[in-house]
């Protein structure tokens, strides 16, 4: 895998922060154009339903990302929520990843609709940082109909700062467009990062701005003003440190493309509780075969399974496995992680179910998949890898639906809404 990094040879770096504008919402109107200028939800519905992306006209209402599908039908009644379509978003990102590539290899995905790019060394190619920019926006314009913003900077966290600031605005009840490209010079850094409130820095969460305000810091040069020393004895060695280098615009990292994900999981959350470990099965299918699903497009295995159960009482808790044998295959994920839930007590109402994969890479052992196993799960793995092929081959082909567990046939694709059920 490409480890490549910026190498820091000039005097200054050009970071770009590539950002889609309400990106789930912005996909789907490309299928219902009759929706467009009107104020429309991507999420769930349901009483347990969450927001996954806004419209700007729904914004205009206060609506927004993470809160409850039932807040956004009290603050904007005539919202138009939509299923989200998580499969259809992952499909337009990868051509998203194939453009921003076609400018320079150092491309550091952040998620699904927004990266870092390095494109120090692609000046004497395609122009300087801004017609970069300018360009990248038109090409996503053109070729896939969404618009973005972008941020420019010598460092990251000020190029993703700067994103923000070239994003269309929501004030007053009113959508501005906003400035698309947003730069920040060297030499400017101080004077765009200070009037900032203290919360754009990353790593201020409602604790610490809680820490914060008690010291009388409302925006980044007050934070400035500090000494280290006071930061540190109010926050911590490392916390205090790094928000002390972020109010002084430093940021060393580099822009390091292809990041190898730590874990691949599904979670989703019930529109009423189950309280038995048959109605839990299908669905511990259903997850499992997504999460096998993902592992094998990623090309890699599960070295270690996690089983998420969240109560209806909010309490959660999570159970781990470590098979003898890398995993990729959904039943196996399942015959590894079923037996997790004898340790579980469904009967007070389960909520949410999750399945995780961690130590992702761990090799498969090809010469194994043909022998006698003791372990059960192994053994499964060994069925199933001989057809994992031809069930991707039809998935690919025919797309998703086209073939899964026989007894999630009813069920909702899986983790098409981890924002919660219908």
């Amino acid at each position: 895998m490409n480890k490549e990094v910026a190498t820091n040879t000039h005097d200054e770096r050009f970071i770009l922060h590539v950002d889609m504008d309400a990106f789930y919402v912005s996909v789907e109107l490309l299928d219902r154009p009759d929706l467009v200028g009107k104020p429309v939800v991507v999420g769930a519905t349901g009483n347990r339903g969450v927001v996954a992306a806004a419209s700007y006209e729904a914004r205009k209402y206060g609506v927004r990302s993470a809160m409850s599908a039932f807040r956004a039908h009290r603050l904007c009644p005539d919202a138009i929520f939509l299923p989200p379509r998580h499969w259809l978003y992952s499909e337009v990102s990868e051509k998203l990843y194939d453009l921003m590539s076609s400018y320079t290899p150092l491309v550091e995905p952040l998620s699904v609709d927004e990266a870092f790019m390095d494109v120090t060394g692609s000046v004497r190619l395609f122009g300087d940082p801004e017609s970069i920019a300018h360009n990248i926006r038109q090409r996503v314009s053109d070729d896939l109909g969404l618009t973005c913003s972008v941020g420019i900077a010598p460092v990251k966290f000020l190029a993703k700062l700067a994103s923000e600031a070239a994003k269309p605005q929501v004030a007053a009840g009113k959508v501005s467009s906003g400035h698309g490209v947003f730069r920040v010079r060297r030499g400017e850094e101080l004077q765009f990062l200070h009037p900032l409130p203290v919360q754009s820095l990353w790593g201020v969460g409602p604790a610490t701005l809680t820490r914060l305000e008690r010291l009388g810091i409302r925006t980044v040069g007050d934070l400035a003003e500090l000494e280290e020393s006071a930061l540190v004895s109010a926050l911590g060695a490392a916390h205090g440190a790094h928000l002390h280098a972020l109010a002084h615009a430093r940021d060393d990292r580099d822009v390091v493309p292809d990041r190898v994900a730590k874990s691949i999981g599904h979670e989703e959350t019930f529109e009423h509780d189950l309280f038995s470990v048959d109605e839990l099965r299908p669905h511990v299918v259903r997850l499992a075969d997504a999460v096998a699903r993902r592992l094998r497009r990623a090309e890699t295995s599960a070295g270690t399974l996690t089983l998420k159960v969240k109560f209806s009482s909010f309490n959660i808790v999570t159970r781990s496995v470590s098979p003898s044998q890398a995993l990729t295959t959904g039943p196996a994920i399942v015959a590894a992680v079923m037996p997790l839930i004898s340790d579980i007590d469904p009967a007070q109402g389960v909520r949410l179910v999750g399945i995780h994969a961690a130590r992702l890479g761990t090799k498969v052992d090809e010469g194994r998949l043909f022998q006698e196993f003791d372990d059960p799960v192994e053994a499964v793995e060994a069925q199933w890898s001989v057809a994992n092929d031809a069930i991707d081959t039809i998935l690919d082909r025919y797309g998703k639906g086209a073939i899964g567990p026989a007894s999630t046939l009813h069920s909702r694709r899986p983790g098409e809404s981890p924002f919660g059920p219908e």
